[in-house]
């Protein structure tokens, strides 16, 4: 007899219009430190995408790790590169082996993979941001499987996107897709790190991911040859959960995870949205996408307009700025204690921010022109943050 929780999963499954997934495989899952990419993974992957885009209509978009991975193998390196020429470097040489393995795998089974590397500018910029999601949008009506990973061979520190979870819940929110499978060497969240405690517990379904259970997973420390670990794909989960999209973390090692949770069999934990319908995509844009450039600091009224009026922010009510930031650069809005609580599009430069606050409007004009847009950051340019965001 199925499980209370089981049978919520699959109704759960059954009820939500699966039309396009985003499926995510990580280093740990890709490759083996000593034997290199694994390619029995990579045909797994194909064979399922294969029969539930062709039986059951869904798209599916990939994004993968094991660049760096693959060229450490194909480079003789026994550790992980830690300088970014060498981690550079990895990722050139080993890319050309991950898409070739991605590529043979998917023409067996009558399907063309697309290649997209991506770094944080293409997700700040908003041209950059809807010229990427129009390339993807023509591969999948051509059915083509596009296969994503981080322009590793080009990133730097300043824009790198972290690891390839926060690059997965990017681009789930940039397609609208309606799941995310996050695929890794482990069969889902326990209760305990299951190699070091007998009583550990797998946790079929979870309905919120707060801070408490990220810090038990470890924040975002990985292994030898991935950078993200369970705490990183907390704090995706957390992300795309919030706008409404269901997140699954399940194994890759299996030949049947993906066929195994479209079915709502017990199959790894699922993730429930915390809303029913999802935000608009450009309000999801802001929240995430973006790399703010200043924190602006307002009092306990503009705060409450803003949470609870969904109104603009106007000078006089903002106590101070922090940052470089110009007018059209994104922006945190922090409370008088500097806890961060929405963010936005500035209109105002933080020289005028500083000249213009605590002022009403006609102060503001007589001081800085009468060309001043009125408000500071427009509502349609401003999204309040989740809980935890």
């Amino acid at each position: 007899m199925r499980s209370e929780h089981a049978q919520r999963r699959a109704g759960f499954i059954a009820s939500w219009k699966i039309r396009r997934i985003i499926v995510k495989l990580g280093s740990g899952t890709l490759t083996d430190a000593s034997l290199g990419l694994r390619e029995t993974t990579i045909r797994a992957l194909a064979e399922q995408v294969a029969k539930i885009w062709k039986d059951r209509g869904i798209e599916v978009v990939v994004v993968t790790s094991g660049a760096i991975a693959a060229g450490r193998k194909k480079l003789g390196m026994v550790e992980r590169p830690r300088t970014i020429a060498l981690k550079q470097a990895a990722a050139s040489v080993g890319q050309t082996t991950l898409m070739r393995a991605y590529e043979r795998a998917f023409e067996r089974r009558g399907l063309m993979v697309g290649q997209l590397l991506l770094t944080h500018e293409d997700f700040g910029n908003r041209e950059r941001y809807l010229n990427a999601k129009n390339t993807l949008e023509t591969l999948l009506s051509r059915g083509i499987v596009p296969i994503i990973n981080e322009n590793d061979t080009v990133a730097t520190e300043e824009i790198r996107l972290g690891d390839n979870d926060h690059l997965a819940a990017l681009v789930t929110q940039l397609m609208g897709a309606d799941l995310l499978l996050l695929l890794t060497d482990s069969d889902g969240l326990y209760t305990r790190d299951p190699h070091r405690y007998s009583d550990a517990r797998q946790i079929p379904l979870l309905a919120k991911v707060d801070d408490e259970l990220i810090r038990a997973a470890g924040g975002k420390r990985g292994g030898s040859v991935g950078t993200g670990g369970m705490g990183s794909k907390l704090i995706a989960a957390r992300v795309v959960t919030d706008w409404g999209t269901p997140v699954v973390i399940a194994s890759g090692l299996s030949r049947r995870s993906i066929l195994d949770v479209l079915d709502g069999k017990e199959t790894g934990t699922l993730i429930l949205p915390r809303v029913t319908e999802r935000a608009p995509s450009r309000k999801m844009w802001i929240a995430h996408a973006l790399q703010p450039h200043g924190t602006i600091l307002v009092d306990d009224g503009a705060k409450k307009v803003l949470l609870e009026g969904g109104k603009s922010l106007l000078p006089a009510g903002i106590l101070g700025a922090t940052g470089t930031f110009r007018k059209g650069d994104p922006v945190s809005i922090g409370d008088r204690k500097g806890r961060v609580f929405a963010r936005g599009i500035a209109s105002w430069s933080r020289e005028q921010v500083e000249q213009g606050l605590g002022r009403k409007s006609a102060e503001v004009r007589s001081i800085l022109g009468a060309d001043i847009p009125a408000e500071v950051v427009h509502r349609d340019n401003l999204t309040i943050l989740k809980a935890g965001t």
